[in-house]
């Protein structure tokens, strides 16, 4: 077998693999059988290099030639977007299975017969070809992605009237049902804040923006609690609805967090907050967004050896409480890295503050100084941690095992970070992690990216740690990440395997019956519809990954990759506190300084010229009213202007 688990053929060509098979038959007529043909289905992932009768020689992603046999009964569609009908080709099999062509196969692969292994095609699903566009690669493909998605959770939720987040639940089921009672998180609310803002931001359907704030609100009266002693802000885990009432839950009520404040539930409390904030400069939500900020100074920082606690006590506010068991002074990734993405580097593109550029500074320097395994055995990084920063491999589910996601998740973030604030460090880190995960992450044989791995290797391969599914999130992660290695390093190979991802993303967890995503699917691509990983919505899903990647892919992909221009819409109100004289800051990104510029504003419909095109920052109207401004930012530097005004 081959490292991608594709039984090895002959390197010859199509006519060498023939006859060494002829060969094989001879000899297995010339004994007795030694046993009955075994199969099972399987999903081959690659480029194809011709199609001759009903034999297809593709190549795999990590390399391998391998030969499919089709039948009379082998059908084929080309790859759709949700929303978008089912595409048949099976009759034009022939236009479409071209060199080059990315193609998705799936069938029995039979061991036992005399000719070796056979791999029979049942299904194939055409990516893109030589002349086609892979998913992601089209203008407006993420964006039509998005309004699909943002017009699921909308009807799922609230049906067709108001917004009432009364009715919320995290809860919700394949088809988008929700139960009548159950929880409402507020991360898993907030995350929906944030799909819903970030629609708004790439269509300007103010439908949008309006559930949006309602969100916003809705967490501002109900969930959230300001200490005035401290003058901190802190986040409610959630409400229990129940026949007779509801209930507050100030703690987490999950697992390895019951009890406590986790520093990642404070963090994703903020995550749709400082998206909406950034469209319209609500003053109460930036008050909001402050008050949580000063929360993890005070409380989760450690202001001797750096970085952030993982979880602190719910009475004390200590992270050194006896009462939180395993959680006691510990470290990790989320409560350290996930700042930046989560609302951080928002919060700093709406602001312009050197106070929350030195926090995503700090962040990423305690990224780069303790989680990689210098010396260590594999490419991963370590992610918890005691408080001296010691590694912790014994730490509850973890153990010692990697979530490759984070990895990716590393290698995107400190890219954006990149561009801010140069470091040598920061783009060693992220182009050694990009180097070598493909090798040890990556599906080479169906596409898509590993779940949960060990970290050290045994027998010189790093084993699943529980299984080879994998999930939603993570193929966003290595979609962004290989996205801005592209662009950082114009190695095409990078490209290659953010298209690749992509592919796998959009063929296999798009939902085309009921809408939205799956969570998990099994290797192979087939949805994993069991326990809550069946849900649409719950504890660990709600919009949030899945609108950010429609968002930053297509801004990637528009404004980096294919220097295409990019909207966006923004919509400030008359008492929005942004920085300077009204000035609305438009960069959708962190982007590589002078490359990107602004380009043309709208200001409810009419051309407006009082804009620093390389700051991508607008100086607003006086008005009492609420504008609707619409901006265009285009690749490359900014023309000369003369003077500002309307």
């Amino acid at each position: 077998m081959t490292a991608t688990g594709i039984p090895p053929r002959p390197t010859a060509g199509p006519d060498a693999a023939d006859t060494a098979r002829t060969a094989a038959a001879r000899t297995a007529a010339a004994r007795p059988a030694t046993g009955p043909v075994t199969s099972f289905s399987d999903t081959v992932a690659g480029y194809v290099e011709h199609l001759r009768g009903d034999r297809l020689l593709v190549r795999t992603l990590g390399g391998d030639p391998v030969t499919l046999e089709l039948t009379p009964a082998t059908s084929a569609q080309r790859l759709r977007n949700l929303g978008e009908p089912h595409q048949d080709v099976t009759g034009r099999m022939a236009e479409f299975l071209v060199p080059g062509a990315l193609v998705f196969s799936y069938g029995p692969l039979y061991y036992g017969s005399p000719e070796g292994p056979r791999f029979q095609v049942d299904h194939i699903v055409v990516a893109g070809g030589p002349d086609t566009p892979l998913p992601g690669d089209a203008p407006g493909w993420w964006t039509g992605q998005l309004r699909r998605l943002a017009a699921f959770y909308r009807r799922s939720q609230f049906g067709d009237g108001p917004a009432d987040f009364g009715q919320y639940r995290t809860e919700l089921r394949g088809g988008g049902e929700k139960p009548a009672y159950g929880v409402q998180e507020t991360d898993t609310i907030s995350r929906l804040v944030y799909g819903m803002a970030t629609t708004y931001l790439l269509t300007g359907e103010e439908e949008y923006l309006d559930i949006a704030e309602r969100g916003c609100a809705y967490l501002h009266d109900h969930l959230r609690f300001h200490d005035p002693a401290e003058d901190v802000v802190y986040w409610y885990h959630g409400i229990e609805k129940h026949p007779l009432g509801e209930r507050k839950l100030f703690a987490s009520e999950f697992g390895d967090e019951h009890r406590s404040l986790p520093a990642y539930e404070q963090i994703y409390a903020l995550v749709g907050l400082a998206q909406t904030y950034r469209i319209t400069g609500d003053p109460v939500i930036r008050a909001d967004i402050d008050g949580t900020v000063r929360l993890f100074e005070r409380f989760y920082a450690d202001p001797r050896l750096g970085g952030y606690y993982s979880h602190i006590d719910p009475v004390t506010f200590s992270p050194h409480a006896d009462t939180l068991g395993p959680n006691r002074s510990r470290k990790n990734w989320n409560s350290t890295g996930d700042h930046a993405p989560a609302y951080l580097i928002n919060l700093y593109l709406a602001t312009g503050d050197e106070r929350h550029l030195r926090m995503l500074e700090h962040a990423f320097d305690m990224i780069v100084e303790h989680m990689p395994d210098r010396g260590g055995p594999g490419p991963f990084v370590n992610e918890r941690f005691h408080a001296d920063w010691t590694p912790d491999h014994g730490w509850g589910w973890q153990q010692n095992h990697a979530v490759v996601g984070h990895n990716l998740k590393i290698v995107w973030n400190l890219l954006r970070m990149q561009w801010t604030r140069p470091k040598r460090e920061y783009r060693a880190l992220a182009e050694e992690l990009g180097a070598r995960l493909p090798a040890i992450a990556r599906d080479a044989q169906r596409g898509g990216w590993y779940d949960l791995m060990e970290r050290v290797p045994r027998d010189g391969r790093h084993a699943f740690a529980r299984h080879d599914r994998k999930t939603w999130w993570q193929q966003e992660q290595a979609i962004l990440a290989y996205l801005l290695l592209a662009a950082h390093t114009g190695d095409t190979g990078h490209l290659r395997h953010a298209r690749e991802a992509a592919a796998f993303y959009n063929a296999f967890f798009l939902d085309h019956d009921a809408g939205a995503v799956h969570f998990t699917v099994l290797a192979q691509g087939i949805p994993y519809a069991v326990g809550n990983e069946r849900l649409k919505g719950s504890h660990a899903m709600s919009m949030y990954h899945k609108a950010e990647l429609c968002y930053l892919a297509e801004t990637y992909q528009r404004l980096l990759i294919h220097g295409e221009p990019l909207e966006l819409w923004f919509k400030p109100r008359p008492d929005a506190a942004l920085p300077g004289r009204r000035v609305l800051r438009v960069a959708p990104d962190l982007l590589p300084p002078g490359k990107v510029h602004l380009d043309r504003v709208l200001v409810d419909g009419e051309p407006w010229t009082d804009f620093d095109a390389d700051a991508m920052a607008v100086r607003l109207p006086d008005t009492a009213g609420r504008p609707t401004v619409r901006v265009r930012l285009r690749p490359g530097p900014a023309p000369v202007r003369k003077g500002t005004g309307r």
